[in-house]
């Protein structure tokens, strides 16, 4: 889809165009033709990235084509878009409202997309489901291979990130979340409980003690992996030298459990299914947060979003005991 839009008022240089990118000084002319979304896409790219290089990547063209596209627009335009500084491309006066222009334009693009999206009357189609590395890869395999079978339409891009994707912005179309608080924006239910709780290997929990919990050594996470309330736990609780590893993947840190590298907090629904493993103690309820299957507002009438959303929601429900930390299934 291509939007025409008009710019009224980007004839004139800014008040840094002075300092215009000196491989790209040219007689800019007037603009005597519209703009075209494309235009506005390669602004916004330049302005993301900051960086003709990187431009190039979010566009799929090559750095000479982006180099020759913003010269030839800033010749139409009559004005220069971006000065070269040592932080990279920075927007000139010029620039800058070219950029809000194509901000506002390619949310109201989203926005449009989402809702025809949102319209479609059976389930077919690509569908883009996030959630955590953890649940992941303990339930989602399974939970897809099902609604396949049963809806062979949909085309599903499974991506597991701990970092919240964005719906608004179509980066996914649901997302399961672990959180107590999910944004207004989002539509869904909550399936049920995330507990946590400390576990270690059988033989190492048994050759401790009654101090078990002060003797064995432990797993911590890498920087800002994992929920905080478990990083400042281990922090607050586990001395410097009884650290004994630390990783950024939850099943880098099940494995080295399971091996006798020392004890950690993991999911009730991970330590549990692990033999050889025990959990010291109770869940520390502390630590609950609710496990959530979310859409945007606008996708909540998709057929194939409702359709997988009733099929996974309703599948995570019976694994509800063991993320709980109840009794195992």
């Amino acid at each position: 889809m291509t939007t025409i839009v008009r710019s009224p008022d980007l004839r004139a240089p800014g008040p840094r165009a002075q300092g215009a990118d000196p491989e790209r000084r040219q007689n800019f002319g007037s603009m005597d033709a519209e703009l075209s979304w494309d235009e506005f896409r390669l602004v916004k790219a330049i302005a993301d990235s900051r960086s003709l290089a990187g431009a190039a990547a979010l566009l799929g063209l090559n750095h000479s084509t982006v180099f020759r596209r913003l010269g030839a627009l800033e010749a139409r335009v009559g004005a220069p878009l971006f000065e070269r500084s040592r932080f990279g491309y920075d927007p000139t006066a010029a620039g800058d409202e070219m950029i809000a222009l194509a901000n506002l334009m390619a949310e109201s693009i989203m926005e449009f997309e989402r809702r025809v999206a949102g319209r479609d009357a059976r389930p077919t189609g690509r569908l883009k489901v996030t959630t955590v590395e953890a649940i992941g890869q303990r339930f989602m395999p399974a939970i897809l291979a099902q609604f396949q079978g049963q809806n062979p339409g949909v085309v599903i891009d499974l991506i597991l990130s701990e970092q919240e994707l964005n719906l608004s912005r179509r980066d996914a179309d649901v997302a399961i979340r672990v959180t107590n608080d999910p944004p207004e924006t989002l539509v869904g239910r909550r399936i049920c409980t995330v507990r946590w709780a400390l576990y270690c290997r059988r033989d190492l929990a048994d050759g401790s003690g009654t101090g078990r919990v002060d003797s064995v050594p432990f797993v911590g996470f890498v920087d800002d992996f994992g929920p905080p309330l478990a990083r400042r736990w281990v922090e607050s609780n586990v001395r410097p030298e009884r650290l004994a590893a630390r990783a950024n993947s939850i099943h880098s840190v099940l494995e080295m459990i399971a091996l006798g590298v020392g004890a950690a907090p993991l999911p009730c629904y991970l330590g549990e299914q692990n033999p050889a493993l025990t959990r010291m103690g109770p869940p520390l309820r502390e630590w609950d947060q609710g496990l959530w299957i979310l859409t945007h507002s606008d996708l909540r009438r998709s057929a194939r979003v409702r359709a997988f959303m009733d099929f996974a929601g309703t599948e995570m429900t019976k694994h509800r005991r063991t993320i709980e930390g109840s009794e195992s299934e």
